[in-house]
């Protein structure tokens, strides 16, 4: 017998359609993942530009070192987010789990704007930093999930790989609004960038934390959540459950997304130093670079969650990852070009080879688990990337760099990760397929059995 309490989940109580229920979904969903990744974006400019100043070692080299360690910091704990909030939202429902997520993030990176500075706090101020950062790293790792489940199990057609990809559109805008904002408040703050200027970014991640939880309390949970979890079908320990009967797909989507991530954070950290300071481009027009990729972005993801939707998610996927594979040493011989129209196009190009993964890969990773368990399953396998992939980009690019002083080694790391991404995606393909062979299989004597009974 179905409990009362998801009894009343059940959207049919709102008097919706489907439609309109997958739209609104959609919408909550992108407005959530933008101001998450908003937030993320907005440390990140500031561990370049203000961090190392106001909290560690007054600018020094080692401020430098420190503050770029605090962003991976929130790459490490991004795993634990997946698997804290994987477990909440295959257990209280996806609904639930994103104002927790959204609300984990908001607070943490608006205490960030109030913290006190190492002149005023010593030491310990660069600590609360760290500590900060690492909720802002758990918070932004139970949200993948939430959201993609949130706008794809909300939306019952054909369509559930456009869909799920609507909320990776969050990457790139927040990405556009942080640097909008930024660069409006080092025009506006001026000389007191580093007095006071510097917290506007965080403090007003609180306005508009406001706004994506009024959004998001007022969206229904998601009919998958509510049909996996009638009567005894209620998962008791989701985690535990993926990890022991999923652990191949977990693994396997972790490993199709190095190539994804490689690039996403090697164009926007290392390209941006590597174009400015060895290339003598500027930093300005290396940041607007990949502004005018990003806003392309936007528009990029949403069109290859609609092409996965027609040819499949492995064909999509893979042929993006052999893409950024082929791509990766002509993207670095526009940029020592140093032609203005060059640059930019190779950034766009890049950018629109990511948008491929990453507007495919959404529905590609939540279809590869059931129902009761795929919040768990799919942001561990997610988010266990970012370790592997996402947070090392930065440093590996940097280090090859300078060992062997030429940015086609970087290329070359990037065409590995790609071709890891490629294989990965071509064994998870596989395994979705034999998944879906076998639920058929198994299904079909019950159809014939509830047939040919009297």
């Amino acid at each position: 017998m179905q409990s009362k309490s998801i009894q009343n989940l059940s959207p049919a109580g709102h008097g919706e359609t489907t439609q309109r229920i997958g739209r609104r979904a959609a919408i909550a969903s992108i407005i959530g993942t933008t101001i998450e990744w908003y937030d993320f974006f907005i440390y990140g400019t500031a561990a370049a530009l203000v961090f190392p100043k106001v909290f560690f070692a007054h600018g020094s080299s080692e401020g430098l070192m420190a503050s770029f360690a605090t962003i991976f910091v929130g790459f490490l704990s991004r795993p634990l987010g997946g698997a804290l909030f994987g477990h909440m939202g295959d257990r209280v429902g996806r609904k639930s789990t994103l104002v927790a997520t959204l609300t984990l993030m908001g607070l943490a990176t608006l205490l960030v704007g109030l913290l006190p500075t190492a002149d005023r706090l010593g030491p310990q101020a660069g600590w609360l930093l760290v500590g900060l950062r690492f909720l802002q790293g758990i918070g932004v790792g139970g949200e993948w999930g939430g959201a993609v489940l949130l706008s794809m199990e909300s939306h019952s057609g054909s369509r559930r790989g456009f869909m799920a990809s609507l909320p990776n559109i969050g990457v790139p805008l927040g990405l556009v609004i942080s640097v909008v904002v930024w660069s409006a408040c080092s025009y506006w703050a001026g000389d007191a960038l580093l007095d006071y200027g510097w917290r506007i970014p965080f403090l007003a991640s609180g306005v508009m934390l406001v706004v994506g939880l009024l959004i998001r309390f007022g969206i229904p949970e998601t009919a998958d959540f509510i049909e996996a979890n009638k009567g005894e079908k209620r998962p008791q320990g989701p985690i535990s459950e993926a990890i022991r009967t999923e652990w191949r797909a977990i693994l396997l989507s972790a490993l199709i997304r190095p190539g994804e991530q490689a690039a996403f954070y090697m164009l926007t950290t290392f390209a941006v130093l590597y174009g400015s300071k060895n290339l003598g481009l500027g930093k300005a027009f290396i940041l607007n670079a990949v502004l005018v990729a990003a806003i392309v972005a936007c528009f990029a993801l949403p069109l290859f969650g609609y092409i996965a939707d027609r040819i499949g998610r492995c064909m999509t996927y893979t042929g993006g990852a052999v893409c950024m594979m082929l791509f990766a040493f002509p993207y670095f011989a526009l940029l020592n070009t140093r032609l203005p129209v060059a640059v930019v196009a190779g950034t766009i190009i890049i950018m629109l080879i990511h948008a491929c993964l990453y507007g495919s890969q959404a529905a590609f990773i939540a279809e590869s688990f059931p129902a009761h368990i795929r919040y768990s399953g799919a942001s561990l396998g997610y988010q266990g990337a970012s370790i592997i992939a996402g947070g090392p980009a930065p440093m590996v690019s940097l280090w090859l760099f300078e060992t062997f002083h030429t940015a086609y080694a970087v290329a070359g790391y990037l065409a590995v990760m790609s071709f890891i991404s490629a294989t990965a995606s071509l064994y998870l393909g596989r395994q979705k397929v034999r998944r879906e062979l076998q639920t058929a299989w198994l299904s079909e004597p019950r159809r014939a059995g509830r047939a040919t009974a009297p």
